[in-house]
């Protein structure tokens, strides 16, 4: 199985971690959106990461292979079956997708993807604001649900916590870290979550690659 992308991607990385608790093996193929391959065009038509191939299967989109991933190999379970549990579960996968990497998209593309990547200068002003105005209450949002056992879903590792923490891990890449004085649960549950080698591996990859 082939997975298109980069790792520092949170996308990617979401992917390749839930992979990698269920014990399953991806091949990570290099791609980005303005220089990917025929193969990678293929899978992903629109050119977003990740894409993914499995045979003569083609897909793309974190939340539609996790979906597949899980259905060829239920257990480990990272996907609650509990109704309730369930739907938090893709609740917490969708506000990391959307609302944490609204904001934190702006702050890593215009100080790390434009500048470093592109060659291009970010946007300072927007990266700024997205810092000062939006991250905050995302933050604290973080902090009021973390529960006493320190994960999200079930009092375990679930879908929830690979996809909340990886946008997180992304933007430490800019030296960035969430503030223990401020939040000092979601510090705490952070270092957890990146803790396991499933996050690890790549991070330190991505750190060697990037001198962050």
């Amino acid at each position: 199985m082939k997975l298109f992308g980069a790792s520092a991607s949170p996308y990617v990385r979401k992917v390749l971690a839930f992979a990698a608790e269920k014990g399953m093996e991806l091949e990570l193929v290099f791609a980005n959106p303005l220089d990917g391959s025929a193969e990678f065009a293929k899978a992903s038509p629109f050119r977003k990461m990740p894409a993914f191939q499995d045979g003569d299967f083609l897909i793309s989109d974190s939340t539609a292979i996790i979906t597949y991933l899980d259905a060829i190999k239920p257990e480990p379970n990272l996907i609650p079956l509990e109704p309730k549990a369930r739907a938090r579960t893709i609740w917490y996968e969708e506000f990391a997708d959307t609302i944490l990497m609204g904001c934190g998209g702006k702050i890593f593309f215009n100080r790390f993807v434009s500048p470093r990547l592109l060659g291009k200068p970010g946007d300072e002003a927007v990266a700024a604001a997205a810092e000062k105005d939006e991250l905050p209450p995302v933050l604290a949002y973080i902090e009021g649900v973390i529960p006493p056992s320190g994960w999200l879903v079930e009092d375990r590792l679930t879908l929830a916590d690979l996809s909340v923490v990886n946008p997180i891990a992304t933007l430490m890449h800019l030296g960035w870290r969430v503030d223990p004085s401020l939040y000092p649960k979601t510090a705490a549950y952070v270092d957890t979550v990146l803790a396991r080698p499933s996050l690890a591996t790549w991070i330190a990859q991505e750190r060697a690659a990037f001198g962050t």
